[in-house]
């Protein structure tokens, strides 16, 4: 796992300085920080982060010696937990994407239930979402199931989610891609439901009865 660690290290110190720039560029003019010896500081404090999360996930992948994981490009893991081998079509640019998930530590506690964050409705590459499932989307077939271990670059990095999600915490991410379909088909069925009006329901009519004609003696 280490021949990630200068990749994602790095990656960490981009997130962490244009957040730093972003929160006090008004403050005060910067006299050192961007000197070469600043960002190498940087860059070994988050080998050693990177370091401490992959030793983690390490642990966590190690303990599950009969789940095959695999090693993504992007530097998360994931493995299949429902795989569809008869499709070959994944999300891409231009397509929509409907999904559940739900977001563990590494310990297996719940940050988000599924119930919880139902329904993802997800424009490919057209939207703010973690990183990882950013990426990790676009590997999934229709009716897939796949657990993912993200380091916390690759989720909500340094600041969390200012929520339940804590700084520099990795996840766990098990998402099902339900459905995708391109943007034109979802637009002109969005359209089509909007344009079914239905019929009013008539109220019931119950039988009136009448009473009985009676016989007076």
């Amino acid at each position: 796992m280490s021949k990630f660690s200068t990749l994602i290290a790095f990656g960490f110190f981009l997130s962490i300085l244009a957040s730093s720039c972003k929160q006090h560029q008004d403050a005060r003019k910067p006299i050192s920080q961007t000197s070469g010896s600043f960002m190498k500081k940087s860059i070994a404090r988050n080998k050693k982060l990177v370091a401490n999360e992959e030793t983690q996930i390490e642990a966590l992948i190690k303990s599950n010696p009969n789940v095959k994981y695999i090693a993504s490009k992007k530097g998360y893991w994931y493995t299949y937990v429902t795989k569809n081998e008869i499709d070959s079509l994944t999300p891409k640019k231009g397509d929509v994407a409907f999904f559940d998930y739900e977001i563990k530590d590494l310990k297996g506690a719940v940050i988000y239930s599924e119930l919880e964050l139902r329904p993802q409705i997800y424009y490919v590459d057209k939207q703010n979402i973690m990183m990882g499932l950013r990426d990790g989307i676009k590997l999934m077939r229709k009716n897939e199931k796949v657990s993912f271990l993200f380091p916390s670059n690759m989720g909500y990095g340094y600041h969390g989610d200012d929520k339940k999600i804590g700084t520099n915490q990795p996840l766990i991410c098990t998402v099902t891609l339900r459905d995708f379909k391109s943007e034109t088909v979802y637009k002109k069925e969005s359209e089509a439901k909007l344009k079914v009006i239905p019929a009013p329901v008539k109220p019931e009519t119950k039988a009136v009865l009448k009473p009985k004609d009676t016989i007076t003696q």
